[in-house]
């Protein structure tokens, strides 16, 4: 019996046009299996239930003691006697077996992980502004060309990564074969619930990979990195992007809100940061999205005509065009100040 995950990725392949035999290869299942669930079968869940350990409660401790002293590691004899002064009970050999993935994780160099064109997209949130007015953006990025898309919103409910999804998916051309996905609640419910690598996917989540053809992903706990591409640009499109059009907006009155930021975006994305040069393929993602974009699925159009709003109407803003560098805005708010 295959996890649900593991059924829909079997219809997933199915759909990206792998026969049963590469199906049941790739998946260690039998062609029989493969046969079977793409006749209908149901996935069903046999959940074997977490036993707590007496670690469980310091675990957060240990991560925290550890990561603090990086590059350096903490001896699990010091970290024991740590513990023990806060009332854990259990035996060094429990501590030493939790300690060592995190111990290979600290000591793994940052190897540089390229993807085949159309073969993966990586996808986030990340917050612009906290507070009544939240602000958040979604964004996606491709691993081959590095192009990216933003949709800016104001929570992360699934309807706002099922709207930032298929909107990348509209702007990219396609649908790449899998999305990389961190840990947040509307995508993933648990962990290794079933064995490592065998997710609780939201089923809602599981719902749309199956009807545009992605496999979900999920980045490794305490490896952020490895959703490095589009976790970079978040820290570009807030110094190129948001401080610049803050600014403008402020200088007429005005504070930065979604509809605005929804259609600026698209030109900057447009004109700006997707014909820069990039910094690690020394390429345009704009044009490398050219030969991507013959390796990307069709997006299927219920699906697009389903889920994205019309565009938004056009709105004036108190100064022309934001398509200019940093120090053009300095200059206008010293002459303001």
């Amino acid at each position: 019996m295959l996890a649900q995950e593991e059924a829909v990725e079997v219809r997933v392949m199915a759909r990206q046009g792998k026969g049963i035999r590469e199906i049941a290869r790739d998946l260690g299942v039998s062609r029989n299996t493969v046969r079977r669930y793409l006749r209908g079968a149901q996935a069903q869940y046999t959940p074997r239930p977490k036993r707590p350990t007496k670690l469980a409660p310091y675990e957060d401790y240990v991560r925290a003691r550890l990561a603090a002293a990086q590059p350096d590691v903490i001896p699990a004899t010091v970290l024991m006697r740590e513990l023990a002064e806060q009332g854990y009970t259990g035996g060094i050999s429990q501590l030493k077996a939790f300690m060592a993935p995190l111990r290979r994780a600290a000591a793994d160099p940052v190897v540089r992980f390229e993807t085949a064109p159309g073969e993966q997209m990586q996808a986030d949130f990340t917050t612009v502004r906290r507070g009544r007015d939240r602000l958040v953006a979604f964004v996606a990025t491709l691993g081959y060309s590095r192009t990216t898309y933003v949709r800016f919103g104001e929570e992360e409910s699934f309807p706002a990564w099922e709207a930032g999804l298929v909107g990348a998916f509209d702007y990219f051309g396609g649908v790449p074969q899998h999305v990389l996905f961190d840990n947040a609640k509307p995508v993933l419910l648990d962990r290794d619930v079933y064995g490592p690598g065998q997710h609780r996917w939201n089923p809602q989540m599981l719902d749309l990979a199956e009807q545009c053809a992605f496999t979900p992903r999920a980045c490794r706990p305490y490896r952020a990195r490895t959703k490095g591409k589009v976790e970079r640009f978040n820290g570009y499109l807030k110094g190129s992007f948001v401080v610049p059009l803050t600014a403008t907006l402020r200088s007429g009155g005005l504070v930065l809100d979604v509809h605005t930021a929804n259609r600026e975006v698209r030109r900057w994305l447009d004109d700006v940061a997707n014909r820069r040069t990039h910094g690690t393929t020394q390429a345009r993602p704009c044009d490398l999205l050219v030969h991507e974009h013959q390796h990307l699925q069709p997006l299927p159009e219920a699906v697009m005509s389903r889920v994205l709003p019309p565009p938004p109407t056009a709105r004036v803003l108190p100064f022309p065009s934001i398509q200019h560098p940093l120090s053009v805005y300095g200059e206008l708010m010293e002459a303001m100040a």
